[in-house]
């Protein structure tokens, strides 16, 4: 999947990635390969992102926009 991080300054993260753990504002969810589409709101907290070689990264985001269609996830983050 790719996932793409923009902040009104500069863009984050843009990467292939097999799993993503997001902050949501009703608590915690994932998105993995041939999730359905969706538009979720973001609360402040942790992203975890999971690379295909299976290391992981952490970003800080104080809230945000997702958005999932067709493997691609964009984030609208604060």
């Amino acid at each position: 999947m790719k996932l793409e991080i923009i902040t009104p300054e500069t863009t984050l993260f843009n990467a292939e990635v097999s799993l993503v753990q997001l902050p949501g504002k009703s608590g915690s969810f994932e998105i993995m390969h041939n999730h359905a589409p969706m538009i979720a709101t973001l609360k402040k907290g942790k992203i975890k992102i999971v690379d295909p070689d299976k290391n992981i990264r952490y970003l800080e985001i104080n809230g945000g926009t997702l958005q999932v269609q067709n493997n691609k996830i964009l984030i609208l983050a604060d």
